[in-house]
């Protein structure tokens, strides 16, 4: 008989684990931070063109709004230089204040800010004026020697076609007892990005006809980044529905929260203030 095989001494490894995933890349960074507004008599001189110190001082916010996105640190304004107004800014008008950071130091930020006025019947866009803000971070001496701004984004998201966003800052004036942004504020700030949909989807005057739903889930704190994303939904003879969201932004965090929602029913009126038919030539394309 033959002795059976002895077992072998040797046992095959188990294969290796797989490698864990890479992880997700990160977000895009956000598109230029713009501020939006229209044009009002009380903030006119007596040509009925916007006031050049009010253009400076939204530019001012802008560029502040900007420069805490791109560094989460408190920032305050060096100077500002090469502000030149080429044309004004007409009662009625849109205005955007567009606001890109263009150059980065370890403590220090240039941001490039364009004024442009935008008429609403037309659609046409002019360039009022263009500056540069020189933005510091403001911080304590130990944080101010090892503290350094992150390099700047090469691509950003780009917003849907037809949606409009608009950022600002909530001051202390814009808040209740307890600093929450006050509900009419928010409400305004709401009814201004919708106002900015649908008109840029008629080229008429829009004027507000109903407010159909309008939640608050959160409270907006004072020194908070507030942010208005409009868009339209739908499309009636002589009206228009925008839906609006409003998002909370921490100013040093950068975490986000959808703080309301609300649909707006707004109404495309001649110039005589009676309804007149929508005919949007691109539907949902505004620029934002």
């Amino acid at each position: 008989r033959l002795a059976p095989r002895a077992r072998s001494l040797h046992h095959t490894p188990p294969p290796p684990p797989p490698p864990p995933p890479p992880p997700p890349p990160p977000p895009p960074p956000p598109p230029p931070t713009t501020l939006i507004d229209i044009v009002f008599p009380g903030a006119t001189n007596h040509h009925g063109t916007l006031f050049g110190g009010a253009g400076l001082s939204a530019m001012d916010r802008v560029a502040f709004v900007a420069a805490t996105r791109q560094g989460r640190v408190p920032f305050v304004t060096a100077s500002c230089e090469r502000v030149e107004f080429k044309k004004p800014a007409h009662v009625g008008e849109i205005v955007s204040f567009v606001a890109t950071p263009i150059w980065a130091g370890r403590r220090s930020l240039t941001v490039e800010v364009e004024m442009l006025a935008e008429a609403i019947s037309t659609g046409e866009r002019h360039l009022c004026t263009r500056g540069v803000f020189h933005m510091v971070a403001s911080l304590d001496p130990p944080l101010r020697e090892t503290w350094s701004l992150p390099p700047l984004a090469t691509t950003h998201d780009v917003p849907p076609s037809g949606e409009v966003r608009m950022a600002d800052v909530v001051f202390s004036d814009q808040t209740n007892s307890s600093g929450a942004m006050f509900g009419g504020d928010a409400i305004a700030f709401m009814t201004k990005a919708a106002f900015v949909a649908a008109s840029r989807l008629c080229r008429k005057l829009a004027v507000l006809a109903s407010s159909e739903r309008l939640d608050f889930h959160h409270p907006i704190g004072v020194g908070s980044i507030v942010e208005a994303v409009a868009r339209v939904v739908s499309v009636g003879r002589a009206s228009m529905a925008v839906e609006v969201e409003l998002w909370a932004e921490g100013l040093l965090s950068g975490e986000r929260c959808r703080t309301a929602k609300g649909l707006f029913v707004m109404v495309a009126v001649d110039e005589y203030q009676r309804p007149v038919p929508v005919i949007p030539d691109e539907f949902g394309t505004g620029a934002s």
